[in-house]
């Protein structure tokens, strides 16, 4: 009786025309050629592009902003290479940005720089 599910199954799969027999692998055939030989009919190719110098802008006067808002005007303008560190001295990482004051910035407010300068902004926190 434990076998007797196996003859529908067997009578099915014969149905179904499945053979375990095993089939001819494919036959790939492979041949050299030469490589193409360059024409004068190609159409010349265009020579490549110089690189874009980065274009210049004013940069910003943030002293005295608050370090977000400077943040946020720096890259208004179109700079993003923006660095910032604790004017203090004591290496603090400023953390929510609101709370700091920037006091110094390199380059400074007015100059002209390339927009991919790195910028400096070094600030401390609000009230010391």
């Amino acid at each position: 009786m434990r076998f007797a599910w196996c003859a529908p199954l067997l009578l099915l799969t014969a149905a179904c025309g499945v053979s375990q027999e095993p089939r001819p692998a494919a036959t790939v055939t492979v041949t050299a050629s030469q490589p193409a030989q360059p024409t004068a009919s190609r159409t010349p190719t265009r020579p490549p592009t110089p690189p874009q110098t980065a274009r210049a802008a004013v940069v910003p006067a943030v002293v005295g902003l608050n370090h977000q808002l400077a943040q946020d005007t720096m890259q208004a303008a179109g700079f993003y290479y923006l660095t910032e560190e604790d004017a203090s001295g004591k290496g603090r990482l400023l953390i929510n940005d609101r709370n700091w004051v920037v006091v110094s910035q390199s380059p400074e407010g007015g100059t002209t720089a390339s927009v991919d300068s790195k910028i400096v902004l070094r600030s401390k926190k609000i009230g010391e």
